[in-house]
């Protein structure tokens, strides 16, 4: 079985057991905060998430870059050079150019390592819906499969991934496009918390409108019951924008009904908390 490594780029959220334990390796991404430019290399340290999320809460404004076709050569080559073929997991299409540029850098590099592959694989997902996948990739690398089985297992768990978000600051769904600007001042007012999901093209959808957090968090819940599928749905992802109150409330939650399940808490990363701003909640499984 010809050797390979295992990608993901920094928009995916995954604990940091789990890339000690399988040795997961990460494509860079930049992000500012205020007119800082500042590059995450892999999971950031919690002083570092902290510092954005209060600097987002006191207006600093955040926005990220695309990575180039060009820069996943630089980053890709290095592996392929010592032989080591790759498996890479890109944020979804539908909310950024990352797969299409990989792909492209791919072919390019497939022409010069002929006996080597690249293989990028459209999450359709963002953050720990991120996680959930590569986690399974890395376990069956462990388990022995091959870099083209591996592929196709992964390729076929993407659709069933499941992606839900709670959105607090409605100005960054605004700037987004998302929203009207209209929406976003007397949703504010009302104190109106959006419910987003991920759908099947990979694009950032709102399904429903809740008044407060108390009933945002339980329509989170509701979701998750209503697609739990007990053959696939083993782990959840808890993502937060530094509302850990609002993580734990619904972990809570979901270990009453749900208690064999393995729900792991992280702080959302500030790629995709550029785009969402603080107080926003994920929770990301496989299921129905």
């Amino acid at each position: 079985m010809s050797k390979y490594v295992i990608m993901m780029d920094v928009s995916g959220d995954i604990v940091d057991e789990s890339i000690k334990k399988w040795d997961l390796k990460f494509i860079p991404m930049q992000y500012s905060l205020g007119e800082e430019m500042r590059t995450s290399t892999g999971p950031e340290d919690a002083a570092v998430l902290k510092a954005f999320y209060d600097g987002q809460r006191g207006g600093d404004l955040t926005k990220t870059s695309q990575i180039t076709p060009f820069q996943y050569e630089e980053y890709f080559e290095p592996y392929l050079k010592e032989g080591f073929s790759i498996l890479y997991l890109a944020l979804s299409s539908g909310l950024s150019s990352t797969f299409s540029a990989a792909c492209l850098a791919s072919e390019t590099l497939k022409e010069k390592y002929p006996e080597l592959d690249v293989m990028p694989v459209d999450s359709l997902a963002a953050t720990g819906g991120m996680g959930i996948l590569i986690e399974q990739a890395l376990k069956n690398r462990e388990a022995g499969m091959s870099l083209q089985e591996n592929y196709k297992v992964l390729t076929s768990l993407v659709p069933k991934g499941r992606n839900w978000f709670l959105v607090q600051d409605l100005n960054y769904l605004k700037r987004g496009g998302r929203i009207s600007s209209t929406t976003a001042i007397f949703g504010s007012m009302l104190n109106i918390k959006p419910i987003l999901k991920i759908d099947e093209n990979g694009k950032l959808t709102t399904i429903a409108k809740k008044r407060g957090n108390k009933m945002a968090v339980q329509a989170l819940f509701e979701l998750f019951k209503e697609h739990y599928d007990e053959q696939i749905t083993d782990t959840i992802y808890l993502c937060d924008a530094d509302c850990k109150e609002l993580s734990t409330l619904l972990a809570e939650e979901l270990h009453k009904t749900f208690p064999n399940l393995e729900i792991k808490q992280t702080t959302l990363c500030p790629i995709i908390g550029a785009h969402t701003g603080p107080g926003m909640l994920a929770i990301c499984h496989l299921g129905k």
